[in-house]
């Protein structure tokens, strides 16, 4: 990823749902001014879920997410609607597309219903406007309300309008643009970001929460100084930091190193916060005292890196958490946008700083959690409590969402 792009956890999820062949694809298409989607008379020419990251004016950095037909009967459609069920858990903005001259179907009110209860915004598009007779269409257009609108791919009619209409719902979700670090740290002042580079580092680039880090200090009018643990005491000696952020498994050395009176905390547990699951996720750590031989943990990462011998997630956590217990623990892993369906059998679920998901996936996973009665913290909160600094990696934190404005 370059460091310009925007990362799919930080853009907009908007997600096209509807019946086979009612348009879908040639909308995403119209709508980006691209041939993203394949489109086809064929039914179910779209399966799989298809998602791209683009920029749309007035949007701006967005994610579109084509799904699979909602009344797809074929043989693999249950499995298809699987996949558009799990999109629905991270989508910000729903277009439900219709089309034009006919009534709503069964399909139609179930997914509509999904999408209300998740409390994601909505517009409806009746695509195909074109078949219609102006007579009609002025009939349709009477009777729907402003969430509703009438389109045609095909002729490119009212396409601008829709873009302009999911922007201004967009924004009307984005009241508050949270931040991740820079209320932290004055304008004019230092944050001291500590980056093992050690046999788990990617080669030749820093993790996403590392330069998002960066930027969001410089957009706070505050510097960042960079360094591997080893001098830290030096950069220590050079100046004092508003703020020490590091690697949550370097926590127990950079704390020894780092003054009392120098706040401390970690790139995780600022990403918990920013996501906005702190407060619960430090609640959860009351299972550790819960579990026995043979409890399960569900270690839940949001990216799909490639594993190294020395992995965080599913083998230095693990190797500490047992020694921390004692006990003889059973873990599961999952990666990327997969994640168990049915919590129940998991006394403990760990999850990553989440900073490939967008703030909506990571609540839903939360919620899915809570329904399930499973306790839920993180990486760098875990860590943290197992090293006994969790009360100094925290209080310089607010338990709410940080916002820009």
């Amino acid at each position: 990823m370059s460091l310009n792009e925007t990362p799919s956890g930080e853009r907009p999820h908007i997600a096209f749902f509807g019946k086979t062949n009612v348009g879908k694809s040639s909308l995403i298409n119209a709508v980006t001014n691209q041939d993203l989607a394949i489109v086809s008379s064929v039914r179910g020419t779209t399966t799989d879920p298809v998602q791209k990251a683009m920029e749309i004016l007035p949007l701006g950095p967005v994610l579109l997410i084509d799904t699979a037909g909602i009344d797809d009967q074929s043989i693999l459609g249950e499995a298809r609607m699987a996949k558009t069920e799990a999109v629905l858990a991270k989508t910000d903005l729903a277009v439900l597309v219709r089309e034009a001259g006919t009534d709503l179907s069964e399909e139609e009110r179930s997914i509509l219903s999904r999408i209300t209860g998740n409390g994601i915004p909505f517009l409806t598009v009746f695509n195909k406007a074109d078949v219609l007779s102006d007579e009609r269409l002025s009939e349709e257009q009477r009777k729907a309300d402003d969430k509703t609108l009438f389109v045609s791919a095909r002729d490119k009619k009212n396409i601008d309008t829709l873009r302009l209409k999911m922007a201004a719902l967009l924004q009307t979700e984005d009241a508050c643009s949270p931040v991740l670090v820079r209320d932290l740290v004055p304008k004019g002042g230092v944050a001291v970001l500590v980056v093992p580079i050690d046999s788990a580092a990617p080669k030749g680039r820093l993790i996403l929460p590392q330069q998002q880090a960066i930027r969001d200090l410089l957009e706070g009018h505050a510097m960042s100084l960079v360094t591997d643990v080893d001098e830290l005491p030096g950069a220590l000696d050079l100046l004092t930091p508003s703020l020490v952020i590091c690697d949550s498994q370097v926590f127990d050395r950079v704390s020894a190193m780092t003054p009392a009176s120098i706040p401390l905390t970690s790139f995780s547990i600022l990403m918990a916060r920013y996501k906005g699951y702190l407060s619960e996720a430090t609640e959860g750590l009351s299972a550790l005292e819960r579990l026995t031989d043979g409890s399960r943990i569900l270690m839940a990462e949001g990216c799909t890196h490639h594993r190294q011998c020395e992995d965080i997630g599913t083998v230095k956590i693990p190797r500490w958490l047992k020694a921390h217990t004692g006990k003889d623990l059973v873990f599961d892993a999952s990666s990327g946008g997969s994640f168990p369906e049915n919590l129940t059998d998991y006394d403990l679920v760990v999850l990553c700083g989440g900073c490939m998901l967008n703030a909506r996936a990571m609540q839903a996973r939360m919620r899915r959690a809570r329904e399930a009665g499973v306790p839920v913290t993180n990486y760098g909160i875990l860590i943290a409590a197992m090293r006994g600094i969790l009360s100094r990696a925290t209080s310089c934190l607010t338990q709410g969402i940080p916002c820009s404005k």
